[in-house]
C-alpha cells in the first residue's frame, strides 16, 4: 500500500436508511491496533475490522511517522457491524473490557500518544451512548480508577499499511502476538464467546 495515496483516507461516513440498520461503523483506539483488531474480528455481528490512524494533523501518515508521536494520530480500528447482532453499546463494552482506559497515553509497555484510549464518534447518537457507557458504574467499578478515555468526532480515518491488517491472524506465532494478543483472544473465547453475545458483560 502506498501511504501517500489519497484514496486511503476515509472521512466520517454519513449513514443512510439502509446502512443504519445493517452496516454501521465504529472507530476505537486503545493501544496497539493489532490487539483490538484480533478481539473484534471474533465478535458475532462484526462484519469487518480495519486498522488505521485517526486524530492527527499530518495527512496520510505512515506507521513510522505515527510511532514518533509527532503526528498526534492514535492507532485505531474501524469496525463495520450489524447493530441487530452487535449494537454500538455492546461494542463499547467489549472495548472497555479489553484495554485499560485508566492509563493516559499508554497500554502496558506501549507508551505514547498513539496508544491513547479514545473513541471517535460518527454521529451524535454514538456520542450520547459513549458518554453513558463511560459514566456507568459498571465501567468504573471494573477498573476502580478514573477513566481517561478521550471522546472526539471522527474527521478522517487513514487505513494502515497492508502488513498491519489481520496481523494476529497472519502472524499468530510472532513474539508480540503470543505475549500481548493471544491472552486477550483466549479471554474473549473463554468468557465472552461462550455465552450469548448480547448478554451484559461482567
Amino acid at each position: 500500500m502506498n501511504p501517500n495515496n489519497q484514496e486511503n483516507q476515509e472521512s466520517a461516513p454519513s449513514d443512510n436508511a439502509n446502512n443504519k440498520t445493517t452496516n454501521n461503523i465504529a472507530t476505537f483506539g486503545g493501544g496497539c491496533f493489532w490487539c483490538l483488531e484480533a478481539v473484534f474480528e471474533l465478535i458475532p455481528g462484526v462484519l469487518s475490522v480495519k486498522s488505521g490512524y485517526s486524530g492527527g494533523t499530518v495527512p496520510n501518515p505512515t506507521y513510522e511517522q505515527v510511532c514518533t508521536g509527532l503526528t498526534n494520530h492514535a492507532e485505531v480500528i474501524q469496525i463495520r457491524f450489524d447493530p441487530i447482532k452487535a449494537d454500538y453499546r455492546y461494542l463499547l463494552q467489549i472495548f472497555f473490557a479489553f484495554h485499560d482506559p485508566t492509563t493516559k497515553n499508554r497500554q502496558g509497555n506501549d507508551v505514547g500518544t498513539q496508544y491513547r484510549s479514545i473513541i471517535f464518534y460518527h454521529d451524535e447518537e454514538q456520542k450520547k451512548i459513549a458518554e453513558e457507557v463511560m459514566q456507568s458504574n459498571e465501567i468504573i467499578m471494573v477498573w476502580g480508577k478514573n477513566i481517561v478515555t478521550e471522546l472526539e468526532p471522527l474527521s478522517i480515518f487513514y487505513p494502515a499499511e497492508d502488513y498491519h491488517q489481520g496481523y494476529f491472524r497472519n502472524h499468530p506465532s510472532q513474539g508480540y502476538c503470543q505475549v500481548a494478543i493471544a491472552p486477550k483472544v483466549a479471554k474473549l473465547r473463554k468468557y465472552y464467546l461462550s455465552v450469548n453475545p448480547k448478554e451484559k458483560i461482567q
